[in-house]
Order: structure tokens, then sequence, then C-alpha cells
């Protein structure tokens, strides 16, 4: 146990860390035979994921994001790590033609993603689009200004930028092969000594949620976006819960998974999740963006 709620064992000529953070199980895998090698690498990344959910975190009193979603029309200034999401996030919302928008996220008070049968009525989510909208956000760097009402929300885009950081703190700290793995969304530092790759088990979403799949990863990134937990069954239709913003609806045609391997982590994700809001299209996005992808309908 290197340190509280961090589990660290070895096997099969690697080092696995485990802890939680973010609402989800993390790992970190590290080729070396140096115990404290792969200690420093698993509170590193460990202490990262920290450090990023605390900040941007919706749920944290205090910090940036509840600053900028209690500010009631009022300018915030940000920091710089703060506007290079926001200037992210900004294009992917243009890349989506406005599906992504992190003004979004009060759509949460219409839709549970719990497995049940509860769907809004078209009324409150209607009403809750009125406060939805980054077209209508001013953003002037490092000043950001929401209308009354509005929030933002980074729940898209923030796992995918902690593991980049993780994996790059990471890299700079140890010329061991490392996998940065939060809640199935990962990244690896460099190619392992031997030439092999990683192998990273993908859950398939198809409609029982129990397909597996294999893939051999030597570096860079990977990130799925898809349904398989968060979904609701509404007279035999199965809503995912990818919404397009512009409708406060989930994406009709959306694939049940949708698993992209980019340069990052951030790339990855960001490709899924657009590919997820083409609906029956995703496919031909993904074969146009010229990335490497697994598909599941």
């Amino acid at each position: 146990m290197p340190g509280d709620g961090l589990f660290l064992v070895q096997a099969d000529g690697y080092w696995t860390g485990r802890f939680r953070a973010m609402a989800s199980p993390c790992e970190v895998l590290t080729e070396t035979d140096d115990e404290p090698v792969a200690r420093e690498l698993l509170e590193i990344a460990s202490a990262e994921a920290a450090r990023i959910e605390a900040k941007f975190s919706r749920y944290i009193v205090g910090n940036i994001v509840d600053r900028i979603n209690r500010a009631e029309g009022e300018p915030v200034e940000v920091d710089p790590e703060t506007a290079q999401l926001i200037d992210f996030a900004d294009q992917v919302f243009q890349m989506s033609e406005g599906a992504f928008d992190i003004t979004s996220g009060v759509l949460r008070k219409a839709w549970s993603f719990d497995g049940g049968n509860r769907v809004p009525n078209k009324d409150t989510v209607a009403e809750l689009l009125e406060l939805v909208g980054w077209a209508e956000v001013r953003w002037d760097s490092p000043t950001l200004t929401l209308r009354p009402g509005m929030q933002i929300d980074f729940g898209g885009i923030g796992k995918e930028y902690a593991v980049d950081r993780a994996a790059r703190l990471a890299a700079g700290r140890s010329e061991s092969s490392c996998l940065i793995n939060f809640g199935g969304d990962l990244a690896v530092t460099r190619p392992r000594s031997d030439g092999e790759p990683w192998k990273v088990g993908i859950e398939a979403s198809d409609r029982d949620g129990h397909a597996a799949r294999l893939i051999l990863l030597r570096q860079g990134g990977l990130a799925t976006s898809g349904d398989t937990k968060r979904f609701v069954i509404h007279d035999g239709v199965r809503f995912g819960h990818i919404l397009d913003a512009r409708t406060g609806w989930p994406v009709a045609g959306a694939a049940h998974s949708v698993t992209v391997a980019a340069d990052t982590c951030t790339e990855a994700g960001m490709l899924a999740t657009l590919a997820m809001l083409q609906g029956s299209g995703a496919e031909s996005f993904l074969d146009e963006m010229g990335v490497k992808y697994w598909c599941d309908r």
C-alpha cells in the first residue's frame, strides 16, 4: 500500500496500481521491476487526478466552475489552464455544429440515465434549453460571461484531459512505458521495451452489455463513448445518455459504443463523442477523420 486509497501489485512483468477518482476506477500500469518507480508514478497519477477533479468538478463548492456557475451574469476571469479547456470546448462546439455544448449540463435536471424507464416531458426539456447555448456566452479570454441561470460543465472532456496530464507527468519522471487508465479512457506514455503492445479490454456496448473486445496499444490515447451503463428504456426504446445540446434529447440512431485511438486521450475522446453525436453517420465521420476506431451498434 503506497498510500491511502492506493493499491500496488506486481504481475506479468509490470506493476499495476489502482485507486478511485472522478467516480471511476483508475489504473496505472508500469513496465518496470523497480517498485519505487511504480509507486512514484501511481502517486503522480493519483495526485493529478485529484487536482483536476477538485478544480473542475461541478460538485466542488468554491472551485472555478462553481464560481462561474454562481456568477449570475457577472464576468469571471479564469486562469490559463481553465482558459485552455474553454478554448477546447469551443472548438468541439464548432466542430459539432452546436450538438456538443458545455452549457448543456443543466439538462441533467431532466434526464436520469439510471437504467430505468423515466423520460422527461417535452415542456421540461424545452424550458431547460432556454439556459443552453454556448453561442450566447461571451468568451473573451481570459474573461467568461454567462447569462444569469446558465452553467458550464467540463464533464464531457475533463477525464480525458486528466489522463493526458497524468501521462505527461509520468513520461517526464520515468523512461518506463506506462499506461494510465481512468475509467476506460487511457493513454500510453511510450512503447514497451520488449516491443509488445499493452492489451486493453474494451466492454462492447451491445444490448446485453457483456461482450468484450481486445485492443493492442503501443502508444497514444484511447477513449470510448457509449451507453452501456447510462441509459433509460421507455416504451421499448433505449435512450443513451449522449444528448444533442440543440434539442435536449438523445441522439437518434447513435451507436451503442464508439472507441477511438488517437495521439492523445483528449483527441480520442473528442472524436468518439463527435461520432456518437453523428448518429447513424458515426462511421462515415470517423472514416473522414482518418482515425482508427471500433463501433458497436
